[in-house]
């Protein structure tokens, strides 16, 4: 595996690699991985002849009530199973390399992201797309792969391909979870022990939700409802949402007549989750 820290190195081997008629497979990262990283490693490995992965802690995409300094970080680690599961590249650019002194552009995807995530955190998405667009320009992957955990920001990446014709494949891959059923984060690391017990109730929710539903139940509120019942039984618990949608739209559903999303975020504590599953 090879360490990539400038961008026009980084850009330099890509488009050798398509000019040599390789693929590449692109996962991006924040870093401190988990299995769920490493299963989309692993689905790049399966797919192309080229796995780059990236780490950059984007601080575009944190608000200015969210603590960047505090998100969980271990490159030595990362480096380690980045390694040990056969990526070939590891693109690890810093802040003044991303984004120079002077930075005026950024991205912005109408529409899907003001819902769910983006009433609470608005210029997150903002973020997101500037830094994904960048780093497809560097990278210039045949395929990106994305986690359906983050189902609304892939979402949001998918509009920015199709908008901006960008030359590549996405690829959403099915939530991976903890044994117990907690959808797999970086952020986990930051649960305190009864915290991280109290965050079993947001799969345990969704499972309710999706048995709600095969039963016959067809109205998204009573659904929304039950769930926000079942979290709320949690001290530590502190609900931004749960919504019934559209996976195409990310629009709410007034009625349940054919497959859905149900996604929800919640804070325990101070650590923000986030989980869904699709239903019907």
């Amino acid at each position: 595996m090879r360490i990539v820290k400038n961008i026009n190195e980084m850009s330099s081997l890509s488009l050798r690699f398509k000019r040599q008629g390789l693929s590449i497979g692109f996962v991006p990262t924040m870093g401190y991985l988990h299995d769920g990283h490493i299963s989309l490693i692993k689905k790049s490995k399966l797919e192309n002849d080229i796995t780059t992965i990236s780490i950059f802690v984007n601080p575009l995409q944190f608000s200015p009530k969210e603590d960047l300094k505090k998100y969980p970080r271990d490159f030595k680690r990362d480096e380690k199973l980045a390694r040990a599961n056969g990526v070939d590249f590891l693109f690890y650019p810093s802040v003044k390399q991303i984004y120079p002194k002077v930075f005026l552009t950024s991205i912005n995807v109408d529409g899907i992201t003001r819902m769910m995530c983006g009433r609470s955190r608005p210029d997150h998405f903002q973020g997101v797309a500037t830094i994904v667009s960048k780093l497809f320009n560097i990278v210039q992957p045949t395929t990106a792969y994305f986690g359906q955990k983050d189902f609304q920001q892939a979402i949001v990446i998918k509009k920015m391909i199709e908008d901006l014709n960008f030359k590549l494949k996405l690829k959403i891959m099915p939530v991976v979870r903890e044994k117990d059923g907690l959808a797999m984060s970086s952020r986990n690391k930051n649960l305190k022990r009864n915290q991280r017990r109290d965050a079993l109730i947001l799969n345990q929710s969704l499972k309710l939700a999706k048995k709600l539903i095969s039963d016959g139940e067809s109205d998204p509120k009573k659904i929304i409802s039950t769930i926000k019942n079942l979290i709320n039984s949690k001290k530590t618990a502190k609900i931004d949402y749960v919504v019934c949608v559209d996976p195409t739209s990310l629009a709410s559903v007034k009625s349940i007549n054919k497959k859905i999303l149900i996604a929800l975020a919640v804070k325990i504590g101070n650590t923000r989750l986030i989980d869904n599953t699709f239903a019907k």
